[in-house]
């Protein structure tokens, strides 16, 4: 498995990692099907209703506050950029900590997603919280992807700099799995029509909740 590459979106602060961009209307060199003509995955996508996330919320000074869906430094105090996060209240949560003028704490968000902010609604510290598994079919070694490593390289290395801000990719089962803040099927159109038929899986970290 090729190991899971920080993307620039939301790279870890002082990450830089050598990939080849493509712009959303550039035509990959491994087979496209229209290059995503007639689609914009680089506009803001609300969700329609609440949504959960799992991450970091990191706060510095009287700066505001950040929700990390993505990778996190391992460092103390732990260093990472994420969205931003209104209606944030830390004497509302436990779990946190501060060093220095940080703050911060891992927790599982309720909010709603406006395309740019999440709003909070409810938050758990993340040791606390129990999520119901999900288990995701295209890691069913029965139903393994087609195409080849070196082709799904290729993809990773194009989405690089993809102008949906991905949070991170790794390869897997045949497939390139890139997980993006939040997705209603407008980033997956894109892949699907940019590159190879069911080479890439858009894996939101921000998931809808039912009902």
């Amino acid at each position: 498995m090729r190991p899971a590459r920080i993307l620039p979106a939301f790279a870890l602060a002082g990450v830089l990692l050598a990939g080849c961009a493509a712009g959303p209307g550039d035509a990959p060199s491994h087979g496209t099907s229209g290059g995503g003509v007639g689609l914009n995955p680089g506009a803001p996508i609300a969700a329609p209703g609440e949504v959960l996330g799992q991450g970091t919320v990191i706060q510095t000074g009287d700066a505001a506050p950040q929700f990390c869906l993505g990778p996190v430094a391992e460092s103390y105090p732990p260093q990472c950029s994420g969205v931003a996060l209104a209606n944030w209240d830390w004497d509302a949560v436990e779990g946190d900590e501060t060093s220095g003028d940080v703050t911060f704490g891992a927790y599982a968000i309720t909010g709603t997603w406006d395309g740019t902010t999440l709003t909070t609604t409810s938050a758990i510290m993340l040791a606390l919280y129990d999520p119901m598994p999900i288990e995701d079919p295209l890691l069913d070694p029965g139903n393994a992807g087609d195409t080849s490593d070196a082709d799904l390289a290729k993809i990773q290395d194009e989405l690089f700099d993809a102008p949906f801000g991905a949070l991170e990719s790794h390869i897997e089962n045949g497939y390139l799995f890139v997980s993006v803040v939040y997705d209603d099927g407008r980033i997956q159109d894109w892949v699907d029509a940019a590159y190879l038929p069911d080479a890439v899986a858009i894996r939101p970290a921000l998931r809808d909740l039912e009902g």
